[in-house]
């Protein structure tokens, strides 16, 4: 069967990260085997979601710029012998080229993105499930609704969303006084998105620095050299050294902060001509590997059993109320 035709084209969606959990639960009933939990079996069903999953994006960008962006709809197949930064490039983009130089970056931009460990929430969802015994697309799809969310995998369109907010807001980049000022506003909720979250800044584990951070950043400033977009890393720059010592104040906390892989991940993107509909998406296209890798670990540890967290209630016990005496 056609499955770009059945499963992408016929049910186009606005959203790509929708589309893709959408497809990849959609793929247990395109599997000859899908409940054989042998680990053959499972690792034959994980390499080749980590195969589809680039064409799978690829496939539902294009529709949705067609069905609701009035665009014209090009699908590019796979071709044999690029890597899968390489695939990527030739797949979204419409003429097909790319730069070797564009291809190295986002392949180190997958790499950066392909596991953080179990704790973080995607990663977690994908093992909850596993731990049930159900198969690895009803678990994978699991794993690509949690990072849909902005406070995880669409945390980086949340940096770029903030940083055009403080690119109106502030008037000149380089006086780190009047950005100090305008993060305190975001931070009350007076600018941004109102939210009074600064993005890119915090991280559950990384306190000093996030190594990720530190490599995408280095890579940001050569590729800004490349394009002309110094001023710009220079912003973000700012506000990576400006930001903590904010929160502190604003806080009047001793948490140390450092900018996280979500700061530069998105201009690196940006950089490179990839559109934010699609930075969610290339972080699930990366972090399938360690989904897989989890999925697998999960499934097959000695005496695993079902993940069940314990809560605890901290209401009061309170009385029956018939339903006609309700208010």
């Amino acid at each position: 069967p056609n499955f770009t035709e059945d499963m992408i084209i016929k049910a186009p969606s606005h959203d790509v990260m929708n589309k893709l959990a959408r497809s990849v639960l959609a793929l247990y009933s395109y599997d000859p085997c899908p409940d054989n939990h042998e680990l053959a079996n499972e690792l034959r069903m994980a390499i080749e979601l980590i195969a589809r999953c680039p064409t799978i994006v690829a496939h539902a960008y294009a529709v949705k710029r067609h069905y609701f962006d009035n665009e014209s709809l090009y699908l590019h197949r796979p071709q044999e012998g690029l890597s899968v930064a390489e695939n990527f490039l030739y797949s979204v983009r419409h003429d097909n080229q790319f730069t070797p130089e564009e291809a190295k970056l986002l392949d180190l931009c997958l790499v950066l993105h392909a596991e953080h460990g179990g704790g973080n929430n995607s990663a977690f969802a994908c093992r909850v499930l596993s731990s049930s015994g159900t198969d690895i697309y009803s678990a994978i799809s699991a794993a690509v609704g949690s990072l849909k969310g902005p406070r995880h995998g669409g945390a980086n369109k949340k940096v770029m969303e903030m940083f055009h907010y403080i690119g109106d807001g502030v008037k000149d980049w380089e006086d780190e006084d009047e950005i100090r000022a305008f993060l305190k506003k975001i931070l009350k909720g007076e600018a941004g998105d109102g939210s009074g979250l600064i993005y890119g800044i915090g991280h559950a584990v990384y306190t000093l620095s996030d190594p990720r951070a530190v490599i995408l950043k280095r890579c940001a400033k050569r590729q800004a050299e490349r394009a002309g977009m110094l001023d710009e890393f220079n912003l973000f720059e700012t506000v990576e050294r400006v930001a903590p010592d904010v929160l502190l104040d604003a806080k009047k906390g001793k948490k140390i902060v450092c900018a996280n892989v979500d700061m530069y991940s998105g201009l690196v993107y940006k950089m490179m001509g990839i559109p934010e509909e699609l930075y969610t998406p290339l972080f699930a296209i990366s972090r399938m590997v360690g989904w897989c890798a989890h999925r697998i670990e999960e499934v097959f540890s000695p005496g695993n059993k079902i993940i069940r967290p314990a809560y605890k209630a901290v209401t009061h016990s309170v009385p029956f109320v018939p339903m006609d005496s309700r208010i």
